[in-house]
């Protein structure tokens, strides 16, 4: 198995001391009264700076380090309260917990939320999450990781939609980890409006562990492990599923999107296509007319390979017969497609992603002001 590459994951230890590993409530103490919470005492992220970096050689490299350390303001130790992004922990310190606004820029015409804003928001709330656990070294990657030089690549994820938030909207995202299999893990969300506790969507997806320089996925090590484990919890958003997707081909495409090409603000971090614009790819293949009356409603994608920036690549699809899904004690049509993302002219290893989207009827255009 083989996916795109993306140190956005999991639990990433921050501290300079490879001896200073933390227990997730050794930690020092600042006290708020949080609406909502049982209790009054709340570890909250501080902007205190740790005062050996004072003394740093003023090279330039260390220079820069200590800026970016300043202005990034990484906790080192578990936090369980976060005033800048109004994110906490809770169920016993093992979910986090975050209140978003919807921004303008990020709904469509029709004056909800789009999915590609969706999938960005899960990645943000999970970095946040990261954030706040004080396991962070480096950008996606504990200590433990950093030995061993490994990094995360996430192979599968599965969105669902059944009400799309709207703009102005606060909704709660909570967001947790879990084990998947031996050497896996597993990320769930569930999104809710806070005005009415009403469920929006849920997601889940699976990572594994690549060598960076092999680029070879790799089993997670003992001492690996060991950092991120007290951190997983049984609790499923979705259940996986064994369903294989269909292969979509040029032969069976019903349409394609030809010599697709990422640009460089299409790139993340690691300088890879970030996998939020394979979704939107994706989803430009299908037609116009299909796009302006129906929502997705579901999303299962599974990462094959990286991506980089000198690929060329084609997005194919292939529309699946219609079914009926029960919604409220009603039968409601849907429409679902395959899809394949695949390098352009690359027949035997250029599988990038394999999608399956499922479709409803659009209720009729909110009403907001102008």
């Amino acid at each position: 198995m083989t996916a795109m590459c993306s140190q956005l994951s999991f639990f990433i230890q921050c501290s300079s001391n490879k001896n200073s590993h933390q227990e997730p409530y050794n930690q020092k103490h600042h006290f708020a009264k949080i609406k909502g919470t049982k209790s009054s005492n709340m570890e909250i992220l501080s902007q205190d700076h740790d005062p050996t970096f004072h003394s740093v050689n003023p090279v330039a490299e260390n220079l820069h380090f200590l800026e970016e350390h300043i202005r990034q303001n990484i906790p080192k130790i578990k936090q369980s309260f976060d005033p800048y992004r109004l994110g906490m922990f809770v169920n016993e310190g093992l979910e986090y917990r975050q209140n978003v606004v919807i921004r303008s820029n990020e709904v469509g015409p029709d004056k909800t939320m789009t999915v590609e804003s969706i999938l960005n928001l899960l990645q943000e709330t999970a970095l946040n999450h990261v954030w706040l656990t004080g396991l962070m070294r480096q950008f996606g990657t504990t200590a433990g990781m950093i030995r061993n030089n490994l990094i995360w690549v996430v192979s599968r994820m599965q969105v669902q939609v059944d009400h799309y938030p709207i703009w102005g909207e606060v909704i709660e995202i909570d967001t947790w980890v879990g084990s998947s299999g031996k050497n896996g893990m597993r990320r769930d969300w569930l999104l809710r409006s806070q005005a009415t506790g009403l469920e929006l969507a849920r997601g889940t997806s699976t990572w594994a562990m690549m060598n960076k320089h092999t680029r070879r996925l790799s089993k997670m090590p003992d001492d690996v492990r060991a950092e991120i484990s007290p951190w997983f919890i049984e609790k499923q958003e979705i259940e996986e599923s064994s369903n294989e997707m269909e292969k979509v081909n040029s032969d069976n495409a019903s349409y394609v999107n030809s010599d697709l090409k990422a640009k460089r603000s299409d790139l993340d971090m690691n300088h890879h296509v970030n996998n939020v614009m394979y979704v939107k790819w994706m989803l430009e293949t299908i037609p116009e007319d299909f796009l302006e009356n129906h929502q997705l409603s579901d999303i299962s994608i599974e990462y094959r390979r990286e991506c980089g920036k000198s690929d060329v690549l084609q997005s194919l699809c292939k529309p699946q017969e219609n079914g009926q899904i029960g919604m409220n004690g009603n039968q409601v049509l849907q429409f679902s497609y395959n899809h394949l993302l695949h390098i352009k002219n690359n027949t035997k290893n250029g599988e990038i992603v394999r999608a399956k989207t499922t479709w409803k009827k659009k209720l009729a255009s909110l009403s907001l002001g102008h």
